[in-house]
């Protein structure tokens, strides 16, 4: 096929289905597949989930193993559709919700796998698609059984310092362009709460999830590369959007399903650049964001109340706290996590854990000679995690003296006594 949306090369789908499934398997992790409806049709996608799923010897199973498989993978995540109101059909939110109840009806349950439908959902804040969504769905008056015939619904958010004709460099930009990013990228938590607010109204069991499945930084690309490839750097700025956006995430972890940044490799945001003349592959300030909040993963969420001492800065209309903060537990540990959005003071914040004594303390800081600094082939660790050593415990117990650099995020992991 002609991939005419990126690039407009010819795409020979030489990483299909069986080399993305192998993938998931090498590493470890859960396959969200994503079907066509833009020009896809129902049967095509009904034939793609058993071909995936099944195990005895359907049409589609039998298939799979002429082709070199035999056992089924699992598939706990399935798209119905991507971006439909743009690139995936142009469609009204009525007229693609009575396609996603249709196609979802035949992404069907084989043998035991069990799969979460999730509706292509809305861009930014068009609040009216989530509502057309919410009213097309099933089955959400009462607390038992699941909800039908899709049990989630995604939204998509990029954040960039400009309009979309000239979204900024990633790595040349001003204190001004810094903070309108920070700012653009907070709101990222509004956009959550406001459609969880739709939600809330047609579905106040929380049966329906939200899939947060494309967020990130999104800057002009790099010269000399394809446009179409979307290739572009990561500087601590990246980092510092995607601790936000955790944060904001951790605060809304009772609706939201799912939220994964768009692209991994070399595209947009990316965790890892590789690179094709040195064949170097180099981390990204992001990648080292990833890291440091992995030990947030299935621990419980904990309120993390900033008290600035100073009124937030304001940034087109909008208010920019210059700290944020998320926490969580797993019972006699806990993580925090910190960002100094401050371009150029480093700030100094007590810790109260209000009752809790701390027996012990690991923490660690990202941050760069410059809020543009990143990461290369020459200099692979220009942007790297390190030792935090302004940390200090207070006499009165429960207290943490913490002090950040400029432009920095901070974990600072804590044993509890």
């Amino acid at each position: 096929m002609v991939n005419s949306h990126w690039g407009d090369i010819v795409e020979d789908n030489s990483f299909g289905t069986h080399e993305f499934m192998d993938l998931v398997e090498m590493l470890g992790t859960e396959a969200y597949v994503n079907g066509n409806v833009g020009s896809g049709t129902v049967a095509e996608m009904s034939e793609w989930i058993e071909y995936l799923t099944r195990a005895d010897d359907s049409p589609m199973a039998s298939l799979r193993r002429e082709n070199g498989r035999d056992e089924p993978w699992k598939v706990p995540f399935f798209g119905i559709g991507n971006e439909a109101w743009g690139c995936g059909g142009n469609m009204r939110a009525e007229d693609y919700a009575a396609l996603a109840r249709q196609y979802s009806t035949y992404v069907r349950d084989h043998g035991g796998n069990e799969v979460t439908r999730i509706a292509a959902g809305a861009s930014d804040s068009d609040y009216a698609w989530t509502e057309a969504l919410m009213r097309a769905a099933t089955n959400l008056d009462s607390k038992e059984g699941k909800a039908g015939p899709y049990q989630a619904i995604s939204l998509h958010y990029y954040t960039m310092s400009g309009p979309w004709s000239d979204k900024g460099s990633a790595t040349e930009f001003s204190e001004e362009e810094w903070y309108r990013t920070l700012s653009r990228a907070a709101f990222a938590e509004e956009l959550v709460a406001r459609h969880s607010t739709v939600m809330d109204q047609y579905d106040p069991h929380k049966k329906v999830g939200l899939v947060f499945d494309e967020w990130g930084t999104w800057w002009n690309v790099e010269p000399g590369t394809n446009p179409g490839f979307l290739y572009q750097q990561n500087t601590v700025r990246d980092a510092l959007v995607a601790s936000l956006h955790f944060d904001g995430f951790h605060r809304h972890a009772d609706r939201l399903l799912m939220a994964n940044i768009a692209q991994t490799v070399n595209v947009l945001q990316a965790m890892i650049l590789t690179d094709p003349d040195s064949g170097a592959l180099v981390l990204t300030p992001t990648y080292h964001v990833f890291a440091m909040n992995s030990g947030h993963q299935d621990a419980a969420s904990l309120d993390a109340h900033v008290l600035l001492p100073e009124e937030p800065a304001e940034v087109d209309g909008r208010a920019l706290p210059l700290l944020s903060a998320s926490a969580s537990t797993t019972g006699r540990t806990a993580l925090v996590s910190l960002s100094n959005l401050d371009h150029a003071q480093e700030r100094t914040l007590v810790l109260d854990l209000r009752g809790r004594s701390v027996t012990g303390h690991t923490a660690t800081v990202l941050t760069g000679a410059s809020s543009a600094a990143h990461n290369t082939p020459e200099q692979p660790e220009a942007v790297a995690p390190a030792p935090l050593e302004g940390v200090r415990e207070l006499e009165q117990e429960g207290l943490l003296e913490i002090t950040l650099p400029p432009h920095s995020f901070a974990t600072v992991e804590l044993q509890l006594g």
